[in-house]
């Protein structure tokens, strides 16, 4: 699945192929912040590591693609932003959800959030590490 998007992102911004070895990945993902690996004008590949629930967020331009590498947790989308400041240009950060829907999410599972979904890890059951693209196709 990785290979699919990262073959999508390719063929839609032309550029050159870009290798991220698996020893890489993993040294970003250990920090517990969102490290980028690559950014290009209409994408941005990251990965993140949680051990908490973070802050629900809406982003006006970006759809996420998650693909989840280890570990599991709770994610919630829809519903409403509670407490919602815009924190960037087109970027919503709140205290939770009110509503949505709540799902479970572990080791080898895809998420795809279109622009515009409130979206929020609710809850974090030991430790998560997930690969991110971001891809600018909104508003």
């Amino acid at each position: 699945m990785i290979l699919l998007m990262a073959m999508l992102l390719l063929m839609a911004e032309g550029d050159p192929v870009k290798h991220f070895p698996a020893k890489d990945v993993e040294a970003a993902a250990a920090k517990l912040v969102a490290a980028t690996l690559d950014k290009g004008e209409k994408y941005t590949v990251m990965v993140n590591r949680r051990k908490e629930a973070g802050q629900s967020e809406v982003h006006a331009v970006d759809t996420d693609v998650f693909y989840v590498m280890d570990g599991a947790a709770t994610f919630t989308t829809g519903g409403a932003i509670v407490g919602g400041k815009t924190t960037a240009p087109g970027e919503i950060r709140g205290a939770g959800i009110q509503g949505g829907t709540r799902r479970r999410i572990s080791k080898g599972d895809i998420l795809t959030i279109p622009f515009g979904t409130p979206h929020w890890f609710s809850e974090v059951h030991g430790t998560v590490t997930y690969l991110i693209v971001k891809i600018a196709n909104g508003k």
